[in-house]
């Protein structure tokens, strides 16, 4: 768990199966992850553009750092828990960046979550395959 003398922002953002505490510290824009660099973290560059993606809209780049750790999920969803929470976060800070990330829809949590198994089925609808004889 990350402790820290300095004040900060705090949201939490969830996506799909995923859990994101997030937490916002002035600085210059570094991205920490479960104690890991974004770079590190994070192979594919839309994945760090993703998570960036609420400094851009809000014109913040470069100056907050974020420390986060997320739970669940695979990458994909991560990414989008790590979004919304420092698009929560944001707006404790001022709530000036509450219009510009609305009409972005960063604020709104994604609801599509894997549907569940059904019983007599393969997957959620997925059916077995028929057989004529």
């Amino acid at each position: 768990m990350y402790k820290s003398a300095k004040p900060y922002f705090y949201g939490t953002g969830r996506r799909k199966q995923s859990v994101a505490r997030v937490r916002l510290l002035q600085g210059t824009g570094a991205v920490t992850i479960n104690n890991r660099d974004i770079d590190d973290y994070f192979g594919l560059g839309t994945l760090k553009l993703i998570v960036r993606q609420p400094f851009g809209v809000t014109s913040t780049e470069n100056k907050f750092d974020v420390v986060c750790t997320v739970k669940g999920g695979g990458v994909s969803g991560q990414a989008g828990a790590i979004r919304h929470g420092i698009s929560r976060a944001l707006l404790q800070v001022t709530d000036e960046y509450r219009l510009p990330l609305k009409k972005a829809g960063l604020l709104t949590r994604d609801p599509r979550m894997k549907e569940r198994k059904k019983y007599g089925l393969k997957a959620a609808r997925r059916a077995s395959q028929f057989s004529k004889r």
